[in-house]
């Protein structure tokens, strides 16, 4: 009988290749199988939407390592010592001999490869929605190297002038960043009423939304598709929803993927709610030597310890080191996840880590939130970008629970603070006690996020009483009798403005001066363009023995709506 451990991993792109190279160098003599069923191995996946905007100019660069070496099979059998089956698709798993039926798609032939320690990689699957006409020509996904492919060779002919992305999450989000590069007008029907649902809050995607649309993008939320309708030559040339109809040359499916649990569950091995591959916290299944891992397997969220099912490549390759690490004699633990996800449209970068507001109110969580218009460094440095920071946090023990971030400067960074922050568990007073790097080109004295939670502290010391975007504008649509007092310079105020009888413009210095100018008998609204003078003003009327006093969170910066 052979000593020689027999690793065989099933599924070849992200998961399957890493856990590979991790267990190779833990064991130099184990026998490491991949098993893929398509022609394509370890390919940045992620890096399609790039290629296709022009951005990765090589289609080989989504294929190669960081020396410039393409990762195909001789590439595993010479740098690796890891053989790769592509082609070959693994159909039967007999948990009690310990085999993996495989069979080659060229010639149907089937053999069995025995295993030691078998590990299941089989990623995801497009979502199909039940839609009349996904089969006419110019319709695509964004799921597959081949797909990207299909999608450039018809950039490439000129004739795309029109182009429909059906779903509004980071699939195709990124693929409207791609086409609106490629001067394609572009509009994304989402079932839901908002973009990146299930992602950002609808406050925050509120403002990317009205960002992407001033560079050109159309939204349909809140629509569901019917129907696409082609020409005679079978072209698709119309998105047809319940509100309205879409003329197109192209049309991109971007509506989700669901785990390629199919394997598995005929092996009966156990599926977990979500309809994912259940796994512990070693990444084993309910059968000892069958590990799971990526797009494939749920994971536990470490905020609320529930299972949830969050297919990230992030995700996929920290849990192949993991798994690499345990099929080869280690007891590594993976712990779990926030869901933490970055994405860059059109200049815009979005990050997000945990609990959204409704998402934890939905949990049962007495929330206290703040938002945080700023610059990513100081304002005088000639790099400085506008960022908004929105926290989450617990209002009973100031846990902080999650954290989304959008604007043209560095979310991602704070955001990656952030997440840190709640995986050990970081109240709103801990984030301002972290010592943060500070000079001028990377930040601003009290970084961003400190800032963030030093507004949720002053929101539970009643120093600060914020009112949304939406509350806001659902008052201005009334006839309530507030004053929303404007307390920027004239200059800026002429520039752009609220246009209500209600608005009163008094400028932050002259407040104490006309402070006898402010009905005292009237609840007072202040605003400016980031909401820190309309912070400072509140406190000065408060102050002064006013009321009924609050700030506009995130200032102007923060409004999604029509402004004069």
């Amino acid at each position: 009988m052979s000593t020689v451990e027999r690793i065989v991993i099933v599924g070849g792109v992200a998961a399957g290749p890493k856990t590979a190279a991790r267990a190779r160098r833990r064991s130099p003599n184990a026998d490491i199988t991949i098993i893929e069923r398509g022609r394509r191995i370890s390919y940045a996946g992620c890096g399609m939407p790039f290629y296709l905007s022009g951005q990765v100019r090589d289609f080989d660069h989504l294929f190669a390592t960081s020396y410039g070496v393409l990762r195909n099979e001789e590439f595993f059998r010479r740098e690796k010592g890891i053989k790769v089956l592509t082609g070959t698709e693994a159909v039967v798993i007999n948990r009690e001999k310990k085999e993996v039926t495989v069979e080659e798609l060229d010639t149907g032939r089937r053999y069995a490869i025995p295993y030691d320690k078998l590990v299941l990689a089989t990623g995801s699957d497009p979502l199909v929605p039940p839609i009349e006409g996904l089969d006419l020509k110019g319709v695509h996904r964004l799921n597959h190297p081949d797909d990207a492919l299909a999608i450039k060779e018809l950039l490439e002919t000129g004739e795309i002038g029109e182009a429909v992305v059906i779903g509004a999450g980071l699939i195709g989000l990124e693929s409207l960043d791609a086409l609106l590069e490629k001067r394609v007008f572009t509009a994304v029907v989402e079932f839901k009423d908002q973009v990146l649902p299930g992602i950002l809050d609808r406050d925050m995607a509120a403002v990317v939304a009205a960002r992407l649309e001033e560079q050109g993008a159309e939204f349909c939320l809140g629509e569901k598709v019917l129907r696409l309708e082609g020409n005679g030559s079978g072209k698709v040339t119309k998105v047809v929803t319940d509100k309205r109809e879409l003329t197109t040359d192209l049309v991109v499916v971007a509506v989700g993927v669901r785990p390629n649990a199919a394997l598995a569950r005929e092996a009966g091995l156990e599926i977990g709610a979500t309809g994912a591959i259940a796994i512990n916290e070693y990444c084993q299944t309910n059968d000892p030597d069958i590990y799971a891992l990526g797009d494939c397997v749920e994971n536990l969220h470490l905020v609320t310890g529930r299972k949830v099912y969050v297919p990230l490549a992030s995700t996929a390759n920290r849990q192949g080191r993991v798994v690499g690490d345990n099929v080869t004699g280690l007891k590594t633990k993976f712990r779990g996840i926030l869901g933490t996800a970055v994405l860059h449209v059109k200049g815009i970068n979005i990050a997000r880590t945990g609990l959204g507001e409704q998402a934890a109110r939905d949990l049962g969580y007495e929330v206290i939130t703040s938002v945080n218009a700023t610059h990513d460094m100081t304002h005088y440095h000639p790099g400085s970008k506008k960022v908004i920071l929105k926290l989450v946090a617990d209002s009973a023990t100031m846990r902080v629970l999650g954290a989304q971030g959008i604007g043209p400067g560095d979310v991602a960074k704070r955001v990656d603070v952030l997440a840190t922050a709640i995986t050990y568990g970081a109240t709103a007073d801990q984030i301002h006690d972290l010592d943060l790097g500070y000079a001028p080109p990377f930040s601003t004295p009290i970084d961003a996020a400190a800032h963030a939670a030093n507004i949720i502290r002053n929101k539970q010391e009643g120093l600060a009483v914020g009112i949304s975007p939406a509350e806001l504008q659902a008052r201005l649509n009334t006839g309530d009798d507030f004053v929303l007092l404007d307390v920027r310079t004239p200059q800026q105020f002429q520039f752009r403005h609220i246009e209500d009888p209600r608005v009163m413009l008094v400028t932050l210095g002259d407040i104490r001066e006309r402070i006898e100018e402010i009905p005292r008998d009237k609840e007072i609204i202040t605003v400016c363009v980031f909401g820190v003078r309309s912070y400072e003003a509140l406190r000065i009327l408060k102050g002064a023995g006013f009321k009924d006093v609050k700030f506009l969170e995130g200032g102007l910066e923060f409004w999604p709506y029509e402004i004069e």
